[in-house]
């Protein structure tokens, strides 16, 4: 009965995931962005002079496909790549003015598809689903850490 209730709620973690990026999507599309451009745009937002590699260790991709994405947003005027003053090999990340219009528009399409998938469970709920997911992650940060060292011996 554990494991059946382990596996069970391990595919609802992964199902809720997938339908609220899928319903994300849907709704930020008429901005044009991806959902890889604009999770880019907000952790570059996040730590304003990040370089590409940074952004790439943190969404999990590739630094070459990192790099198209950006190309993609700098020619759109969102982002910019200025000169590490200590490093010429290197570029800092930078948004450009012209991304604050777009993010306040998909950042009010995360808050109105936070609110809907959040109505009406008690505030306690949501907490305790808070508190038990910052564990899962605390854990599962800890098991990738053990397995890079692991796989470097």
């Amino acid at each position: 009965m554990e494991t059946s209730f382990n596996a069970r709620l391990g595919f609802l973690i992964a199902d809720v995931t997938r339908l609220y990026r899928r319903e994300f999507d849907r709704r930020a599309a008429r901005y044009g962005l991806t959902r890889v451009q604009w999770r880019a745009l907000r952790r570059i937002g996040r730590a304003q002079g990040m370089t590409q590699v940074e952004l790439a260790e943190d969404l999990e991709l590739a630094p070459i496909a990192v790099g198209r994405v950006l190309d993609r947003l700098e020619k759109a005027d969102f982002v910019e790549r200025r000169p590490d003053p200590k490093d010429r090999r290197c570029w800092r990340l930078h948004l450009a003015v012209g991304s604050a219009q777009v993010m306040a528009g998909v950042d009010g399409i995360a808050d109105a598809l936070v609110s809907e998938v959040f109505a009406g469970i008690p505030q306690a709920d949501l907490e305790a689903v808070e508190r038990v997911m910052a564990t899962f992650k605390q854990r599962l940060g800890g098991v990738s850490r053990v397995a890079d060292t692991d796989a470097d011996d």
